[in-house]
């Protein structure tokens, strides 16, 4: 071991010699990186060897690295060879399994969401069914995390899973086999607003995803629709590559869309448009929101800077950086930040700056001080440093607290089961509407059910309630503290009445998913989506949209203009 450790620091010596020709400052580096990972390597043995209970070693260094890339930015992740099939789900949106998403309510594991043409869905599962067990293993009063892993795998592998149906008692078997599970980046397209509008809904910007959104638009333009929404809300991005083929859809060939700038040459780079364009006239809406990140800012970003396209919903999440995969020993990868991304007015929308950190490791947003005006191409003023800014703002609608508790709870999940239970069908979904008996029957259903929560009021009522105490007023204002905990009280009872509309279309959606799936779900949301209602309104005249693609304005203080056309 010694000799061995002598070649060691004999080899380490002579490529410190080799690299103190290329410069002095990378021999330093060099030198300071050999000694922390000497440093790690001895307390990493310490701890494994000395520490008072036993210790996990691959769970030890998996937190250590997590810890390490915690410190530069979220987006710099670690996976080990045993999450290397989630990975792929990312970047493909595809894994091995049984084609559903199960979850554990009250120890029974529940199917939630069979999709459609897959093994779960052919075998007859449907959401509200309970399996019992998995290849012979009992998973009662199991987690969805302890069997996630024999649910997934290779494609070709056969489950056996026991499962008791919705409506029955008694167990039965079925048999599957694992396929190659492919959700598509495109679920639904479809024509709205009389025919006149095309809608495609974009969720994820996985390999391939561009030519999905390339045949939904000549499918839509084949029907004779006049105008385009493309929905890219809670889309949190994925592939530059695909973003850049995606405007490219709507943009002339040759065009800058995006270029991006890292620490190396390597990454400074510029993406053209370099194919044939679908439509470059067609009027566009492009719907955001605060969860619409990254590849679907640059979407967004660029269609907004080419005047192409009118932005409409909520200031985007503000994700302005660029992640390279690298592939590590064992079989493991790194996604690490490998630069910053700039749309065609030359701005970037990074939200945050995680090279600059407070004492406490605190990022903070960029200040308004250092926000910059870019202009686009029609002259148009756009800022950087905060995601994209829509063209037409809208408020994101607040679902109440009540509401949310009644969905985690399960109780609008354990009503639509029974519900399907009693009618053998329903209209179409975008049609499909609760009665008003139908409602008062789920009122009846959870009287006595746990659905508890506790409102901004609540909270901040019982945090008055200890401050007097703490400082000695409680007993002379006791009665009127009192008092106040009482009323807010009874305005919770009222909750149910206050937030009907919105149970009622949470009812509504998970009833309709029962009989027509995902599709069902997105057409029944489409037709009370108040958003969709703005864009179809706002792309009846031509004209609206050419307005606000024409109309120049003027920053509201004096920043910096910077012009790249």
């Amino acid at each position: 071991m010694k000799v061995k450790n002598w070649y060691k620091k004999i080899g380490i010596t002579l490529l410190v010699l080799c690299i103190s020709i290329g410069g002095i400052s990378f021999t330093q580096d060099y030198f300071e990186i050999s000694k922390n990972l000497d440093i790690f390597n001895t307390l990493y043995r310490e701890l494994n060897v000395s520490y008072v209970d036993e210790t996990k070693p691959g769970q030890l260094m998996k937190t250590g690295i997590d810890a390490m890339l915690n410190s530069l930015d979220p987006y710099t992740i670690y996976y080990p060879e045993n999450e290397i099939e989630d990975f792929r789900y990312m970047m493909t949106g595809e894994y091995g399994g049984i084609g559903a998403t199960v979850f554990d309510n009250n120890g029974k594991i529940l199917i939630d969401d069979p999709y459609e043409g897959f093994a779960a869905f052919k075998a007859g599962l449907r959401a509200g069914d309970q399996i019992v067990g998995v290849n012979g293993n009992n998973v009662l009063g199991k987690r969805t995390e302890d069997i996630t892993g024999l649910l997934k795998g290779q494609a070709g592998t056969p489950v056996k899973l026991k499962v008791i149906k919705v409506g029955q008692t008694t167990p039965v078997e079925l048999n599957l086999v694992k396929e190659e599970i492919k959700t598509p980046a495109v679920p639904y397209h479809g024509m709205l607003g009389n025919n006149q509008t095309g809608y495609i809904l974009l969720t994820q910007f996985t390999e391939g995803c561009a030519s999905q959104v390339k045949d939904a638009l000549v499918d839509l333009k084949g029907k004779g629709c006049k105008n385009i929404i493309l929905d890219l809300r809670s889309n949190p991005g994925g592939l530059l590559t695909e973003a850049v083929n995606i405007v490219n859809l709507f943009i002339e060939k040759g065009i800058e869309v995006v270029s991006t700038k890292g620490k190396i040459a390597e990454w400074d780079k510029t993406y053209l448009s370099v194919n044939n364009p679908i439509d470059t006239q067609i009027p566009l809406v492009v719907m955001v929101d605060e969860s619409s990140a990254s590849a679907s800012e640059i979407v967004s970003g660029a269609l907004q800077d080419l005047d192409r396209a009118v932005i409409v919903g909520q200031r985007t999440y503000g994700k302005g950086l660029v992640q390279q995969t690298r592939d590590l020993i064992y079989n493991a990868k790194v996604k690490v930040t490998v630069a910053k991304y700039y749309i065609p007015s030359g701005r970037c929308v990074q939200a945050l700056d995680y090279s600059n950190k407070d004492e406490e490791g605190r990022v903070e947003k960029v200040p308004d001080s250092l926000i910059t005006a870019f202009k686009t191409k029609g002259g148009r003023i756009v800022y950087d440093g905060a995601g994209v800014v829509p063209d037409i703002k809208t408020a994101h609608e607040k679902i109440g607290l009540i509401s949310v508790a009644l969905y985690n709870k399960h109780h609008i999940f354990n009503f639509a089961t029974k519900y399907y239970l009693a009618h053998k069908e329903i209209v179409p979904a975008r049609d499909y509407k609760l009665k008003e008996e139908e409602y008062q029957e789920f009122l009846s259903d959870i009287k006595g059910k746990d659905y508890s929560y506790k409102s901004k009021s609540e909270i901040e009522y019982e945090e008055l309630k200890k401050q007097s105490k703490e400082e000695k007023y409680y007993d002379g204002y006791k009665n009127e503290i009192e008092a106040l905990g009482k009323k807010i009280e009874e305005g919770k009872k009222e909750d149910l009445v206050a937030h009907k509309p919105a149970i009622m279309r949470l009812l509504e959606k998970e009833i309709v998913a029962r009989y027509y799936f995902q599709t069902g779900k997105i057409e029944y949301g489409l037709r009370t989506d108040p958003e969709i209602i703005l864009a179809l309104d706002l792309l009846k005249e031509d004209t609206k949209v050419k307005t606000i693609l024409t109309t120049s304005e003027k920053p509201t203080k004096p920043f910096n203009v910077h012009k790249r056309f």
